[in-house]
């Protein structure tokens, strides 16, 4: 089992029921092995859920999907709205050490009580669903029904919802938006949502209920139309157009930047994140927070608190110094870039070992050439945990592929393995790069973080 793909922090009959489930993330099928793509279908979650009462109409919703952004735009989001004085659930995946951290309200992870007291409700209704679809819920099912079921409990103001995958198809999906963020669009999981952008477009657009509030921040013109062509906006707000970043410079442990929204501008807010590209992420959230609340413009101390506050972990976190230990999940090609052209900004290197785990999935010559593996003095290429994990001897032959010369890649079988040969090499004025995967990210988080 992996820190990423099943429940860990707690054992007992609840999580030993939950990991006994199909799990995408984990690499599992709902069809046969040999199948590349199981079935869509929302059949299972919306009979799960209309025998649980269907809780997730019971407040309004901020569905985030997007290609990169959506997880760092969604507790963005969550950060303004209680920052406004709302009471808020915030339901993300996937998780870098502990399932709970999946369920928040308020800031606050959900306990192991409550959570296992969900899981056995639904427990109890599981076989209405079987008897329904021929299947039972999957995990992600499980978790997000467990999600609705948590916040109408505690009876918030708000949900702010993360797209598992996609969004037509995604479990989250059984909400109905009140304000739907679309971050970008850009190429990832072809396997599930196809090879080109149009198609991956195409499916998130389906988050956009008749309605709905959409938040563009795909800026390709030829992408547009499919967010018009199906259930219609009640209006949408495009990126570099109603809202976006006039600055965006450096700061202390973050960005300083100016941002605009339909509301108005908001002047030198200080932004605790690395990477100018979360500027973009904090301009979708504050037009969609904006949205929620009728286009008011906030105070500016709302704004203030909600970014100067805010803890993104996995995402160019600063975890370690003497060596700098810097934690990123960029896991496809677009963050990988992102990545490196915050570490050229933000972070230029006296000497940068990389420590890279990748799965299956990706390209892992394109990956490394996007992360400027030639800009680093070390590679230490390990093994996510993961049944979808990449070798790591394949990793290094690609470094190889890459101009790498052998003698700078070190090959280690687990996480904590690679770190720990990357702390041993890298001297105090360098730094440690941990990326690939949000597995990797969260098996290292859990040894040089832990809660």
């Amino acid at each position: 089992m992996t820190p990423a793909s099943r429940s860990e922090g707690r054992s007992g009959p609840a999580r030993d029921w939950l990991d006994a489930h199909v799990n995408l993330e984990r690499g599992d099928r709902l069809t046969d092995p040999s199948a590349s793509v199981p079935s869509p279908t929302l059949d299972r979650i919306q009979h799960l859920v209309a025998v649980l009462g269907d809780p997730q109409t019971a407040y309004p919703v901020v569905h985030v999907t997007g290609t990169n952004g959506k997880s760092s735009t969604a507790r963005m989001t969550a950060a303004l709205l209680a920052a406004k004085g709302l009471s808020v659930g915030l339901y993300t995946s996937p998780h870098l050490t502990h399932v709970n951290e999946r369920l928040q309200w308020n800031g606050q992870w959900i306990d192991d009580e409550a959570l296992d007291g969900l899981l056995d409700a639904i427990r109890g209704v599981e076989d209405l669903v079987l008897e329904a679809t021929g299947r039972t819920p999957t995990f992600f099912e499980i978790m997000t029904a467990a999600a609705f079921m948590w916040f109408a409990d505690n009876a918030v103001d708000a949900a702010v919802i993360e797209v598992g995958l996609g969004g037509t198809w995604d479990a989250t999906n059984v909400a109905d938006a009140t304000v739907a963020v679309v971050t970008n669009i850009g190429i990832d999981h072809v396997e599930f949502l196809g090879p080109t952008r149009y198609g991956i477009a195409k499916e998130k657009a389906g988050i956009v209920k008749e309605g709905s509030i959409l938040i563009l921040g795909e800026t390709d013109p030829e992408l547009a139309p499919l967010f018009e062509a199906g259930p219609t906006p009640s209006r949408i707000h495009r990126r570099d157009v109603d809202f976006g970043v006039r600055a965006n410079t450096m700061a202390h442990e973050g960005r300083l930047v100016t941002l605009y929204a339909p509301g108005g501008e908001y002047d030198e807010v200080f932004l605790r994140a690395h990477g100018a590209h979360q500027a973009d992420n904090a301009a979708c959230a504050l037009a969609a927070a904006e949205s929620f609340f009728g286009y008011e413009r906030f105070e500016a101390s709302v704004a203030e608190v909600a970014f100067g506050g805010l803890e993104l972990p996995g995402r160019l976190e600063v975890v370690g110094r003497h060596p700098l230990v810097l934690l990123d999940g960029a896991h496809n090609a677009e963050g990988a870039e992102a990545l490196a052209a915050s570490l050229a900004e933000e972070f230029p290197s006296g000497g940068r070992t990389l420590v890279v785990g990748m799965l299956r999935e990706r390209d892992p010559q394109e990956m490394l050439e996007a992360l400027g593996l030639l800009e680093a003095e070390r590679l230490v290429v390990c093994r996510p945990p993961s049944p979808r994990a990449l070798d790591p001897e394949a990793l290094a032959a690609a470094a190889q592929r890459a101009a790498m010369p052998r003698a700078m890649i070190d090959v280690a079988d687990s996480v904590p393995e690679a770190l720990a040969r990357a702390l041993a090499v890298t001297p105090d004025d360098g730094q440690v790069v941990v990326t690939g995967s949000l597995y990797t990210v969260g098996a290292a988080r859990a040894v040089l973080v832990p809660r």
